[in-house]
Parts: C-alpha cells; structure tokens; sequence
C-alpha cells in the first residue's frame, strides 16, 4: 500500500482536532447542563426545608408527621448539596479543556464567620524582596489580605507520669513520700476526661464500647470492651451520689412528666423486652426557676408496681397518659399524699388525628379508609386550644391561669359538649366513638390544667425525654445485661446536660 499523501495526512489531523474540540465542548455543555441541574435541584430542596420551617414557626405543628417531614428534607438536601458541588467540580475540569463553553460557578448561601472563640493561628506567607515589575527593592507595605480556613487539630493520646520522689531524713532515716494522686475510680488508670469521653459516647452519643475499643485500636491505643467495661461500672459507681441528688432535685418538683418506652433486653437465645421509665421535671412552661432535670429507671415489665416504687416518695401533679398503671397513685388515701392526674391532649389528638390523615389516605391509594369528618371536625376544635396554649409558654402560672379561664374554658366547653352530642349518635364500635370516649370518659383528667397554670397541655417534655433512647435503639440494638430490680437504677441513667 502506497503512503498517503501529506497533504491528505494534514487534513485528516485538522478534522481530528476539529472532532476533539467539538467532543470536549459537547461534554463541557452535558457537564455544565448537569451542574446546573444539580444546583436547581439542590436550591428547590432548600426553599422547601425553608418554607416548611416558617410554616413551623407561623401555624405550629400541624400534623404528626410534619417533624418527619423536616428530617427527611434535611437528609435530602444534605445529599443534593454533595451532588450538586460533585457535579460543579465536573464541569469545571471540563470547561479547562475548551474555549468554547464558560465554566460553572454555583451560587452559594452566605456562610456564617467562624466563632470568634476559636483560637487565631497567624501564619504569614512571604513578601516578595523586589518589585516583579521593575525589580526594585524599595517596596512599602500597604495593608494585607486575611484568608480564614478552619481546621482541626486530630485527638491526641499521651500518658501522665506523676512522679513521686522519695526522701529519707539523715537524722531519724525515716522515709517520706507525697501522697499518691487523686482518680476518679479505684486502682484507675485513665484520666478524667477520658472517663468523661467513654462515659458521653456510651450513654450521650449510644455508641457501645465494642465500637469505641475498635476506634481506639485504630488511633494506636489498644483498649479491650473489658477494659472499658471495668471502668463503665467504676465511674457509675462513683457518681451515683450525683445521681441521687438529681434523683432528690426532680421528685422535689410540684408537677412531673412521666412516661415510658420499651427497649429489647439479651436473653438466652432471643430479646427479651423491657420498659425505661422517665420522669422529667420542667418547670420552664410556667416560668419556673429550678433547672430542668430527668430521672431514667429500668423494670423488666411495664407493671404498675414499678411506677408506685419509682414515685413512692412523691406527691403532686403527675402529667402522662392513661396508663392503668398509675391508677393507684390517684387514690385519695395514698401516702404522702395523693397525686393529680393531668392527662395529655396530644395522646387524645392523636386518636382522631389517624381517622383525618388526609395525607395518608392519599398515599394508600384505593385500600384507604374514608376521611371521617367528625374525626377532622375534632382535630380542628382541639388545634384552637393548642393554638392558645403555644402562646402561653413561658409565661407565669398566674397569667397563665388567666388566659385560659378568659379563652380555654369557653373552647373547652364547646368541644365537651359537641363530643357528647355527637357521640350519642354513633355506634360503640365506631372508630371515632373510641377516640371520643378515651378523652370522655376521662374528661376531669383532660380539664386539670384549666385549674392550675403550671400544668401543660400536653405530655411533650417526657417524650422528648425518651428521644435519646429511640435513637441509641438504632445504635446498640439491645441492652445486654439484666440488672436485679432492687439494686439502685444508675447503671440506667441517661443525665441531662
């Protein structure tokens, strides 16, 4: 085969140049037309977790579900976020390879300036000595350009050595030493705050020991579960007098929250299931003074039993749901002294609110019971209370008290009275005839906090209380130890900050 002419080789290598531009910048353009996508899918997520946050802060929470719904927005703006400056780092590396596309540039919210707290590290870049321009060394400093990267110094491991020197006195030979060093557990080798970090990540952060032995083992500082484990069970020891005082400070309290939740026990070839118990003293509602605080017991069962143990030496205001378990606590005759129930409005909405869950009766397409308007009709009736109430928070009891008596008790009245009337016109077996009949039958308890402005509207504060345990659930699966009911409950305690 005879060798193409030059002529002919040269044209080919034009037209090959010409085809790769036109591939880089077509590729430039998809890239770029991906960015932007990204950036409008990522800006759209943003005004949504926006606006539902002002529709939050405006109207309250409007459904059960609408905390849910914050959640899963931020998880799906974090995501679109990391897509989105993925795809603009794409198109950038790709746009330097033509002439013929811009590049992309994302347009980013303000970041807020680093705490003024955090420490300064000045570090100043050379000067040049001569002018790049003309070469001359008379140069004059006319200001400087500060740009703040913020950074973070990797944990660090070292060991104490405290050093105790021995003397002996020459006159008498007796021997002197100082005292050995304080440590928070017996015969202890580690440092306070690292007993601190151990302690936080167990029970603040859910992170069991195996995970945290396996993080150290990682960092170079071999630790066994034992090992942790030891000191786990030492430093509980050591601070169940901090536990007591805290125990006394929130049975001191005029009015608790109470609830409890369950969590999956190791038994012998399966879970067993046992019940957490809090009880929460806040007395911010009501613009109290005394901190808030929350006290965590652990029973094998959800028993009555245990909640008369737990609150034996208490007398008060008891706010909770209407759990068979605390009926005794409500008898006249009980000591100390009786205690009030106040019953939770929420738990009661909650009734009415699964027959009016517009929402989910979309999403379950034909198989989707009918919205019962009466159930919708309540929701209504029980949201303007709520809508009073939101207002009140933080107020003092008396002022409270007062509003509620001017604009509560009138709401209040008007809902007793079209339950009862349209209660009678239904069956027993209704679903809306039970959720009416949880708050009627049980309608003093619901009306306690017409009387008394220290009281809340709802149960909130203890099922707050318990967010902790929900989300360790996911963390640690199940409680591996079953400790005896009558030893103290510290090994269970999850202390507020």
């Amino acid at each position: 085969m005879t060798a193409a002419p030059p002529d002919d080789i040269a044209a080919l290598r034009a037209a090959l140049a010409q085809a790769e531009a036109r591939a880089d910048a077509a590729e430039a353009e998809a890239a770029r037309a991906k960015a932007v996508a990204s950036n409008t899918d990522a800006l759209i997520a943003n005004l949504k977790l926006e606006i539902e946050k002002l529709r939050r802060e405006l109207y309250g929470t409007r459904s059960e579900r609408k905390a849910r719904l914050l959640d899963q927005l931020e998880l799906q703006l974090e995501e679109l976020e990391a897509t989105a400056s993925e795809d603009e780092l794409k198109a950038e590396t790709a746009a330097a390879r033509t002439t013929a596309v811009a590049a992309f540039a994302r347009k980013r919210p303000s970041r807020q300036p680093f705490p003024t707290h955090l420490p300064r590290e000045r570090v100043v870049v050379p000067a040049p000595t001569a002018c790049p321009c003309c070469g001359s060394d008379k140069l004059c400093k006319l200001g400087e350009t500060i740009t703040e990267t913020l950074e973070v110094i990797p944990r660090q491991w070292k060991v104490i050595q405290m050093v105790r020197e021995k003397f002996s006195c020459r006159h008498c030979e007796t021997i002197s030493q100082p005292p050995a060093p304080f440590h928070a557990t017996p015969r202890g080798w580690a440092g306070p705050s690292l007993l601190a970090m151990i302690l936080f990540e167990k029970f603040g952060q859910h992170q069991p020991l195996n995970r945290q032995a396996e993080r150290f083992a990682r960092e170079g500082v071999p630790l066994s579960v034992s090992t942790l484990a030891d000191q786990v069970g030492t430093a509980a020891a050591a601070l169940a007098p901090l536990h007591a005082l805290i125990a006394a400070h929130v049975m001191a309290a005029e009015r608790l929250h109470g609830d409890d939740t369950p969590v999956p026990v190791l038994a012998k070839g399966a879970t067993d299931t046992g019940r957490l118990w809090v009880y929460v003293r806040d007395d911010r509602p009501f613009a109290g003074r005394a901190p808030p605080a929350a006290l965590f017991h652990y029973s094998r069962d959800r028993r009555g039993e245990h909640a008369e143990r737990h609150l034996a030496g208490f007398a008060g205001w008891l706010q909770a749901d209407a759990f068979a378990g605390y009926n005794r606590l409500y008898e006249a005759d009980r000591k100390p002294g009786a205690i009030g129930a106040a019953l939770c409005w929420a738990h009661a909405r909650r009734g009415f609110f699964k027959l009016a869950n517009i929402a989910a009766s979309k999403r379950r397409g034909k198989d989707a019971p009918p919205i019962a308007p009466l159930a919708l009709e309540a929701v209504k009736r029980i949201d303007a209370i709520f809508e009073i109430e939101r207002a009140l928070t933080g107020q003092p009891a008396a002022e409270r008290l007062a509003v509620r008596q001017e604009h509560g008790v009138a709401l209040v009245g008007a809902l007793e009275g079209w339950m009862r009337t349209e209660r009678a016109r239904l069956s027993r077996h209704a679903p809306v005839a039970k959720a009416m009949d949880y708050m009627l039958t049980r309608w003093n308890g619901f009306t306690r906090f017409l009387g008394d402005g220290r009281l809340c509207l709802t149960n909130n504060s203890a099922e707050r209380g318990l967010r902790g345990i929900a989300l360790g659930r996911k963390a640690w699966l199940f409680c591996g130890v079953q400790r005896h009911p009558e030893l103290p409950p510290w090994r269970h305690e999850d202390l507020p900050p």
